[in-house]
């Protein structure tokens, strides 16, 4: 014998939603909720530090017609800058600059025994050449647009010196696996610097900090490439950027700008 179904129990007041009453707004999702915590934060920090203003002076400006994959070049060199800086960091972890055989054996200990070592230090290793390859493409990309020219002269002096710096720091991170290889390279390296004019054997007894390579060349090589170039870099960058920002993006050579028909002059 089948027996009858039960109706479920009511519930009690308390658990009943209230219903909306005119003019009352429906209670908002927690998606909406979250969304409105976040701006209310955002604008909490933009109250006390008017950051706003200046976010969109920077990414909210004009660019030219014609713009095409060349002009990300820029981007680029700053992505790979700002990877090489958080996988540097993670190698600095492991990391002993200690030539009597510290610095190999914490590479080797990195690559081989921690997890995800060799990924982080293949990306590195591979993402130094990657960042030299584009900053070299942003530079003839600059120079062949003419982007170079007045009035943007000092924006390219500093792309000069952002270039030098991109070497400096890749070849200082040469040395520091201090194996068989990158130590005879980087002596090659210092003794041709030697040979240049004036400031080049002051130069090779700065590199290796003294006579001869060492330790001491090490520690040296170690600080340059983990604290002196990156603050330089970041702060040549910022300028760069801010002047690209401050005189806009220049446009195609092969794109001509139209002539007002005031200026137009018939032809005799």
């Amino acid at each position: 014998m089948k027996l009858p179904k039960l109706p479920a129990p009511p519930l009690p007041p308390s658990f009943k939603p209230s219903p909306n009453r005119p003019g009352q707004t429906p209670p908002r999702k927690p998606l909406e909720q979250l969304q409105e915590a976040g701006i209310s934060a955002v604008d909490w920090v933009d109250e006390r530090t008017s950051l706003s203003g200046g976010l969109r002076w920077t990414m909210f400006r004009k660019v030219p017609k014609g713009t095409n994959w060349f002009y990300t070049l820029g981007s680029a060199c700053m992505f790979a800058f700002l990877s090489q800086a958080v996988t540097g960091v993670f190698l600095a972890m492991y990391y002993r600059p200690d030539a009597a055989g510290g610095a190999y054996e914490s590479v080797r200990h990195l690559t081989n025994e921690v997890f995800l070592g060799e990924f982080v230090r293949g990306m590195h290793r591979w993402g130094s050449t990657v960042m030299v390859i584009l900053v070299f493409l942003h530079m003839a990309r600059t120079f062949f647009f003419g982007a170079y020219k007045y009035p943007r002269e000092l924006n390219w002096v500093i792309g000069v010196v952002l270039l030098i710096l991109t070497m400096t720091m890749s070849f200082t991170g040469y040395l520091l696996p201090f194996d068989q290889r990158s130590f005879w390279a980087t002596v090659v390296g210092v003794n041709i610097n030697g040979t240049g004019p004036i400031v080049g054997p002051f130069l090779s007894d700065f590199l290796r900090g003294g006579a001869e390579f060492g330790a001491t060349t090490l520690s040296r090589f170690y600080a340059i490439h983990m604290m002196l170039v990156p603050g330089a870099l970041g702060a040549m960058m910022a300028a760069h950027l801010y002047l690209v920002a401050k005189l806009g993006t220049t446009a195609p050579p092969w794109l001509k700008a139209p002539v007002p028909e005031e200026l137009k002059t018939e032809r005799v």
